[in-house]
């Protein structure tokens, strides 16, 4: 008798083992659903795929008197063309975006060598714009029915304001090769100043 219940017992144990075992099993292979991307993601996904190095002129409305004090100052107001670097890194969780002027060596020292960081926090895309004029104005994207233009506008700024600030970009895919960046900056006397770069990709 003790033996029918010691075999019972093994019986019992052994169903139960194969039981969790092909519980957990389905549980490891089921797949995983994953949960829907936020706007915000979707338009950085969008937005990464500008990486590479691009070339193109540059227009700008820029005030006849501003122009003659940046030549003052050694800065050239008519940047042709212009080079734009954009990189993904950090695991994929920030685009770097850098210019300068066409074929020319990186000189910290210089003008028109900003950089912009691009990122997701929460629920928002944000661009941060690390000035020449030494602030950093923070921007947001806002939403938009195209898929291939991203806006982003002013939301704060850190640093001086004395010079003025960065205050909005568009960036516009036209294809894989081809895509266009209008920035508007806005002088300390409210005067806005927009710039629009045509630009190719080089590689």
């Amino acid at each position: 008798m003790k033996s029918v219940r010691s075999m019972l017992l093994v019986v019992l144990l052994s169903a139960g083992a194969v039981a969790f075992a092909q519980s957990d099993a389905h549980q490891m292979t089921a797949p995983k659903t994953a949960a829907p991307k936020s706007e915000a993601q979707i338009s950085f996904d969008t937005i990464k795929t500008l990486a590479g190095e691009w070339e193109g002129p540059v227009g700008t409305d820029m005030p006849e008197p501003m122009r003659k004090a940046m030549k003052a100052q050694g800065a050239d107001p008519d940047i042709q063309p212009l080079h734009v670097t954009i990189r993904v890194t950090s695991r994929g969780n920030v685009l770097v975006h850098e210019f300068q002027v066409a074929g020319t060596p990186l000189d910290a020292t210089k003008y028109d060598h900003p950089v912009t960081m691009v990122y997701v926090d929460g629920d928002k895309l944000n661009l941060v714009h690390y000035c020449d004029a030494g602030n950093r104005p923070r921007m947001l994207a806002k939403a938009s029915s195209d898929a291939k233009t991203m806006a982003f506008d002013f939301a704060e700024l850190s640093g001086s304001d004395k010079h003025g600030h960065m205050n909005n970009a568009v960036f516009t895919i036209i294809d894989a090769n081809h895509h266009s960046e209008e920035w508007t900056y806005v002088l300390p006397n409210g005067t806005p100043i927009h710039a629009k770069f045509t630009l190719t990709r080089v590689n």
